[in-house]
């Protein structure tokens, strides 16, 4: 077998992996925009701000220790203990449900029924508060992040792939977490979507809001709940990509490589979300490895983009997203 032909299996395989990323962060849009119908602009930003929130937990920093110091004249830092990971990403988890709680509180609670685009912006200026609240919690350095996740090359796929093709395939072990766990992720909210009777009402949700609320089901509740689901979403986000690349304010970028996979899979799809998110990770791994030196290289920052935009000529509702027809 030609070894540029082996060499593109191995650019599918990452591609595919990378895809699974993507897809995470998507996860947490398709969720708050199915149950209420909001672009919420700054699901990258609480990727970020669980992903802070983790590592100080992990290494006992003090929150708003830089603030704290700054009025009292004090040199506190670190509680002086660290938390083991497991117990920390509970502590995380709880974290990002008062999140929810506090977003529904104070900033959407009083949005009802507004135009999608005060919404939107509404979802912009969260953005933007957390990364600062990020900034004043934790500190703005970058920070390692390690939970324990296998890191590095696979040893075994390696050699299997160099005895079949006499070329080791070169997969990391990150990836390979990340992808089971993202795996297991989507099964678990497709299962509560459909068996669980708040996934049942979460559904009744986006179809009809007032028709839920005629039911007896409160929007303010299926509200925090589709909030702190899709935080959880952002913290597993956080993990997989603080541990990839650490954790810095870059990360809240994710979110814009998450809005082709959206405009791909459909803003109301979970399975839309995953599927999108694998064909634009890798298309991108195969358009860069066939057509990227021909004309200069860096084709994975706009090809997703490329793409998007063709599927918003095409087929604007992506490939599992609802057909919204009006009649006037």
């Amino acid at each position: 077998m030609p070894e540029q032909m082996i060499f593109g299996m191995e650019v599918f395989l990452n591609g595919l992996m990378s895809g699974v990323l993507y897809s995470l962060v998507a996860l947490g849009f398709v969720l708050i925009f199915k149950a209420s119908g909001i672009f919420n602009f700054a699901q990258g930003v609480m990727a970020l701000f669980a992903a802070m929130t983790l590592v100080g937990i992990m290494e006992g920093q003090v929150p708003f220790s830089h603030l704290i110091n700054a009025i009292f004249g004090t040199d506190i830092h670190h509680f002086g203990w660290h938390v083991p990971a497991l117990f920390a990403i509970m502590l995380t988890v709880g974290v990002m449900v008062l999140l929810a709680m506090a977003v529904q509180k104070f900033v959407m609670g009083h949005l009802v029924n507004q135009e999608p685009i005060i919404l939107f912006m509404a979802t912009i200026g969260l953005a933007y508060f957390l990364e600062g609240l990020s900034d004043l919690m934790w500190g703005s350095e970058i920070k390692k992040l390690d939970v324990g996740l296998p890191q590095g090359i696979n040893e075994t796929i390696d050699a299997v792939t160099y005895e079949i093709f006499g070329y080791g395939f070169f997969i990391d072990n990150l990836d390979i977490v990340a992808s089971v766990i993202a795996a297991l992720l989507v099964i678990a909210l497709m299962l509560f979507s459909q068996y669980t009777k708040q996934g049942r009402a979460l559904r009744a949700v986006a179809d009809d809001h007032q028709a839920a609320l005629s039911v007896g089901i409160s929007l303010n509740y299926i509200w925090v709940l589709v909030w702190s689901l899709a935080g959880i979403v952002a913290l597993v986000a956080g993990i997989m990509w603080g541990t990839k690349s650490g954790v810095q304010f870059s990360l809240s970028l994710i979110a814009l490589k998450a809005l082709p996979v959206l405009m791909l899979g459909g803003f109301t799809s979970i399975p839309g979300a995953i599927v999108g998110g694998l064909i634009i990770g890798v298309g991108e791994k195969l358009f860069e490895f066939a057509i990227g030196p021909m004309v200069g290289g860096a084709t994975e920052n706009w090809f997703a983009y490329v793409l998007a935009l063709l599927f918003l000529l095409f087929r604007p509702q992506g490939l599992f997203g609802d057909k919204i027809i009006e009649r006037v």
